[in-house]
């Protein structure tokens, strides 16, 4: 007898289409016969100096106890945590990454009866999140690439449980100052669970540089999320944590998984929290290299979105993926971003600088190849 196993799944999963990462460079070697070594990835937002010396040191030396299970509590890595950003240990939760801890907490407040606020060109995880617990999504439309907290605010219903806010945003690199933030949750009710996403923080350093951990005391339904993934270069060893009330923290760590976070990733996160100088290195790589591909796009003629992130989203014109097929053509991997309702342009990851030339030289060359326009 032959079974339909997807109308097995729950309906919110049936539904769902698997998230779509960046192409990994050895997929496009082998779809095109292209040798890995000339191509370059500038398509996941990593970090292109490769990961700390610190964290790699780290990491060697865990590998010897690979026969042992993890800290489940990650005792080492919160205490450098709670040392570095001047809160409780009791405060923190350890995700596997921070896409983790995004379900985590959906799971712990949301069922198929709530609601779960988010804006519209924001991560993609929230409305998957949402929709595999078989809540109702509540897409709100974007203002100049951003979110409108306003219009998010407004949204709130009696149904709603939970609010997602990617501060900065990706995939438009868009960012709220701390004013604007702590204005929005005066208004959200203190039942309404609400999370600033900012596993980008690192990048921005202006004049209103938001700080969601200054809120937590003001705030007790805010969880504050953040990686090692970004500015830190462990992408592949998947460290999230949040911050939030040590009663927020409580239920999290009913859901968390035992031993989420492995030996290894717990060393070399701890370690590099000690990197300061691999720190500055990446924002100045990331600064100088997002005004690099600015110029090069105004040269260009083409509009972007400014970006406080290690990315930045280039309107390419009406043949997006005509441009985004050209350049995997010529050994340069970028993210068609569609599927968040943004069919003219490309992702582009800010990468050292001979990579984000190799990639202008590569848009050019495309920009030519399929014409531009509508």
């Amino acid at each position: 007898m032959s079974i339909d196993y997807q109308s097995l799944a729950v309906r919110g999963v049936q539904a769902l289409s698997p998230y779509q990462p960046g192409k990994p460079i050895d997929e496009l070697a082998r779809e095109l016969g292209l040798d890995p070594a000339d191509i370059i990835k500038l398509a996941s937002n990593e970090n292109p100096l490769g990961p700390s010396e610190k964290a790699l040191a780290a990491a060697r030396e865990a590998l010897s106890e690979l026969c042992m299970y993890p800290d489940g509590n990650g005792f080492n890595l919160k205490s450098a945590l709670a040392r570095r950003f001047d809160v409780d240990m009791a405060q923190i939760t350890l995700g596997n990454g921070s896409n983790d801890l995004l379900e985590i907490i959906a799971r712990c407040f949301v069922d198929s009866d709530s609601e779960v606020v988010f804006s519209q060109y924001a991560f993609a995880v929230y409305p998957i999140v949402t929709q595999a617990i078989g809540a109702k999504g509540v897409s709100v439309p974007a203002k100049d690439w951003g979110h409108d907290l306003d219009a998010m605010a407004e949204a709130v219903t009696d149904r709603t449980r939970l609010i997602f806010i990617a501060n900065p945003n990706n995939p438009t690199g868009t960012v709220h100052g701390q004013e604007a933030i702590e204005s929005f949750l005066d208004r959200i009710p203190a039942n309404i669970i609400v999370v600033l996403d900012e596993a980008y923080c690192e990048f921005f350093e202006g004049e209103d540089t938001p700080d969601g951990l200054k809120l937590l005391s003001r705030y007790p339904n805010l969880i504050v999320c953040r990686t090692f993934s970004k500015a830190w270069g462990l992408a592949a060893l998947r460290v999230g944590y949040s911050f939030s009330s040590p009663e927020i923290a409580d239920v999290l760590n009913r859901v968390r998984q035992p031993f989420n976070v492995d030996s290894i990733a717990l060393a070399a996160a701890t370690a590099v929290l000690g990197d300061e100088d691999y720190l500055r290195r990446s924002r100045e790589v990331n600064a100088a290299g997002l005004k690099q591909l600015e110029r090069a796009f105004e040269e260009l003629g083409l509009d972007y979105i400014p970006s406080v992130g290690n990315f930045i989203a280039v309107d390419v014109g009406g043949q997006a993926m005509a441009v985004y097929q050209s350049l995997l053509e010529q050994g340069v991997i970028v993210r068609p971003v569609a599927g968040y309702g943004m069919p003219r342009h490309l992702r582009v990851s800010i990468g050292l600088p001979d990579e984000n030339e190799t990639f202008i030289k590569a848009l050019a060359k495309a920009l030519e190849a399929v014409g531009q326009g509508d």
